[in-house]
């Protein structure tokens, strides 16, 4: 196969769907950033006291833009006392990356 998955077949209805919530999730610039900064972050977790510095945003801007990608399926978090860690879900994120990316040949 030499097509991304997008131009091998017409995607269903329902995949579609879930799709278009995770490139809306990431559309945006400051989400793009902060999935990135998880991803790339020392251990795979960051803390969102790492994340805000990095904005100048307010920290219920950062909070909305980490809910959406929480919402989405792309991160995920964990609560350690007044701090939460959040992760990326390899496995969504994976699934935006296949969309696109050909199949190796075999």
């Amino acid at each position: 196969m030499c097509c991304a998955p997008i131009a091998r077949e017409p995607i269903g209805e329902q995949d579609a769907a879930e799709l278009a919530t995770l490139l809306k999730a990431v559309a945006d610039p400051v989400r793009l950033r902060l999935l990135s900064m998880i991803g790339s972050h020392a251990g795979g977790e960051a803390c969102v006291c790492d994340l805000t510095d990095a904005f100048d945003l307010t920290a219920p801007t950062i909070s909305h833009h980490l809910k959406v990608l929480r919402t989405a399926g792309l991160i995920d978090g964990e609560r350690r006392g007044t701090w939460v860690y959040y992760r990326i879900i390899p496995e969504t994120v994976a699934r935006l990356g296949e969309l696109f990316t050909p199949l190796a040949t075999v």
